[in-house]
């Protein structure tokens, strides 16, 4: 009997202990399981958004560093963005479709490379929304009218037009250095009508918007990419 009451005594004694150490090791083996999970969830990145796809940011890293700003002069021509792209144009276009609402075009008259008071107006938002952007991105583009060699020059001097109202704008502002651009001329990635719904610069004036319309433009976006 005494034998039995000392058993029953150690088992009670050992009770709490065992359900302590089964405790821990629930508790453990939660820890660990809600780490993993948590391993497995996305952390966003200031430095490199969603649509920073491995396609764009090659891309990103070209024109920073083969079209972004040297002196104050350089950028890239159409038979430069060829090599940029290293790929068509309808190819070169979707890679920016999630940047819908994060880029701008700032439309032309055509034949026409100076900027209205909504284009300049357009610019200006486009460069206070920068965030924690590290990279502005300028691609002008020209209509299919008239002599390729005139497209490729009103390309350009969009570019240079959008890169001079910063510089007007925000004189010694050191995120300057971090425009890069691109003029395409009619000779590359022409926009289809799609891109009129995006944010436009003449988009509030209720102005026409046809594919000759959209491509008499300069694509503007802070991108944040890590590259």
């Amino acid at each position: 009997m005494k034998t039995a009451n000392l058993i029953l005594f150690l088992t009670l004694l050992s009770a709490p202990t065992v359900a302590v150490v089964a405790g821990e090791r629930r508790a453990a083996t939660r820890m660990a399981e809600l780490g993993a999970a948590a391993a497995d969830v996305p952390i966003a990145s200031a430095a490199d958004e969603g649509y920073c796809t491995p396609q764009l940011k090659a891309i990103v890293r070209r024109v920073a560093t083969s079209c972004g700003l040297v002196e104050g002069g350089r950028g890239c021509k159409p038979a430069d963005a060829r090599s940029v792209a290293t790929m068509g144009g309808a190819d070169f276009n979707a890679l920016f479709t999630p940047l819908s609402n994060r880029a701008h075009l700032v439309q032309f008259d055509a034949e026409q490379t100076d900027l209205d008071d909504f284009g300049r107006k357009e610019i200006e938002k486009v460069w206070a929304e920068k965030g924690g952007a590290s990279f502005f991105f300028v691609v002008a583009r020209a209509s299919p009218d008239g002599d390729a060699a005139l497209n490729t020059q009103l390309s350009q001097q969009r570019a240079q037009s959008v890169m001079g109202h910063l510089q007007q704008k925000f004189p010694g502002d050191e995120d300057l250095s971090k425009v890069g651009l691109l003029w395409l001329g009619e000779d590359f990635a022409q926009l289809d009508t799609g891109f009129c719904d995006w944010n436009r610069s003449r988009k509030e004036n209720g102005a026409a918007c046809t594919a000759k319309d959209i491509n008499r433009s300069a694509f503007v976006a802070w991108i944040d990419c890590a590259i």
